[in-house]
């Protein structure tokens, strides 16, 4: 322990210290989530003016962005990897770069050097007493940008959760320890609970076995199922991401894990988005398995849990079943993020259940749009293929597109349609020959 302790002196920091050893022409990893290193960030930006040509490579992202205010890419040249909501305006606008990819392949992106790492930008919890330090709340691309960098820079955060699984690194490997002592932020996913929103958890709720295996996403309708599951039994998770709502499900027996083909009587996944109340549930936890997203997103991984559920949302759905998710139009909105990896691993599974849930319109002030469109905007990305694709479900039913002929997807994609566009959509659809 003397020996970690030394070790952990000898390579102490301060923000700016470390913040001054980053330089121009680098390429950098900005581990994100709720594990941002805000303190080396905040350093970074403020001597941003004195660089250039700064490459920072990051997925989502939680908290302010100040890296991405207006001038500040003269300096630090953002290149993210899922557009999270801090930094769209800055995609939208061309002052930041996207790179469209799959969850899962995104650490390969690392470790292949296709994306060079001079310096990775992370934090983690104390070191234990063998001198391994958790990722904590932020495992998924963030453990292999580290191994893949040639120089780390960790805060060392004692209220960063000391998560189990496949998620350290030992203090040996961190060239500066940035000591640091702060609240990690809070996200809360309940969002906007509504009528649509409560009957589209209703019909996703009926869909999932007793013994299935659980993916969500971020956002109101994943957060309101879970709730619906109060009397399901032998539930598992595997899943890129979780937040509360699983700690009542866990503590009611509901969720188990026994049932599990893989992973049996753990909750496995990425990264977790929460409050306070969850990294508390997660420290230490030896039900819970932090494992890189390479492995959790790994669609082939993903198929060997029986009795799968992937439960996605669409930003809009065609009447042949094709899923945009990350764009309105040619205007990127997020990012491919897990969906493909986790609907195609579902549909793969015996029993599984891919599921895409979204509203059935949109409204913007006096006017409505519908989400379920004859086809999608001119320039929008097909995130999920019309092949890939099985059930879609909004607060009107559940369109079973599995095996369906075009005119049966489009007609079932209609009866769940909001009855507003219902005859416009069926015009639509006898125009385009398919009913």
């Amino acid at each position: 322990m003397n020996n970690i302790k030394d070790f952990y002196q000898a390579r102490s920091k301060t923000p700016q210290e470390a913040a001054k050893l980053i330089q121009s022409n680098s390429h950098l990893f900005l581990t994100g989530n709720c594990s941002v290193p805000r303190e080396v960030m905040s350093a970074l930006v403020q001597r941003a003016h004195e660089l250039s040509n700064v490459e920072i490579y990051q997925v989502l992202t939680i908290g302010s962005a100040d890296y991405v205010a207006k001038g500040m890419e003269k300096h630090l040249q953002v290149n993210t990897l899922f557009i999270s909501d801090n930094v769209r305006a800055a995609v939208q606008e061309g002052r930041a770069d996207f790179t469209p990819c799959f969850l899962s392949e995104i650490p390969d992106l690392f470790s292949s050097g296709r994306l060079p790492i001079d310096i990775a930008l992370i934090q983690v919890s104390p070191p234990d007493e063998h001198g391994y330090c958790s990722f904590g709340v932020e495992v998924g691309v963030t453990k292999a940008a580290a191994h893949s960098a040639k120089f780390v820079i960790a805060e060392v955060n004692p209220k960063m959760p000391r998560a189990h699984g496949d998620a350290f690194i030992h203090i040996s490997k961190l060239d500066v320890i940035v000591p640091v002592d702060y609240y990690l932020p809070e996200v809360h996913m309940s969002g906007e609970t509504n009528e649509v929103t409560e009957n589209i958890a209703n019909y996703v709720a009926s869909l999932i076995p007793n013994g299935a295996t659980l993916q969500t996403g971020i956002g109101a309708i994943p957060n309101a199922v879970l709730k619906r599951l109060t009397n399901h039994q032998d539930l598992g998770i595997h899943t890129e991401l979780f937040s509360d709502g699983i700690i009542e499900l866990v503590n009611q027996g509901v969720i188990n894990g026994e049932k599990k083909s893989i992973h049996a009587g753990k909750i496995v996944a990425g990264f977790m988005l929460g409050s306070q109340a969850l990294y508390e549930f997660a420290h230490d936890n030896p039900l819970i398995e932090m494992h890189p997203t390479e492995y959790v997103n790994d669609p082939f991984i993903v198929a060997q849990n029986n009795k799968m559920v992937a439960i996605n949302s669409a930003i809009e759905i065609d009447l042949t079943g094709q899923v945009c998710a990350d764009s309105i139009g040619t205007r990127f909105y997020s990012g491919v993020g897990g969906q493909i990896d986790f609907i195609y691993g579902a549909s793969r599974s015996k029993g599984g259940v891919p599921v895409i849930a979204l509203p059935s319109k949109l409204d913007k002030g006096d006017k409505s749009f519908s989400k379920i469109v004859p086809m999608l905007k001119p320039g929008a990305g097909v995130t999920t293929s019309r092949n890939h694709v099985r059930y879609v479900v909004t607060e009107h039913g559940i369109a079973d597109l599995y095996g369906k002929t075009i005119r049966q997807r489009a007609e079932a994609l209609i009866n769940v349609a909001d009855p507003e566009f219902r005859d416009e959509l069926t015009v639509k659809a006898k125009e385009l020959n398919y009913i």
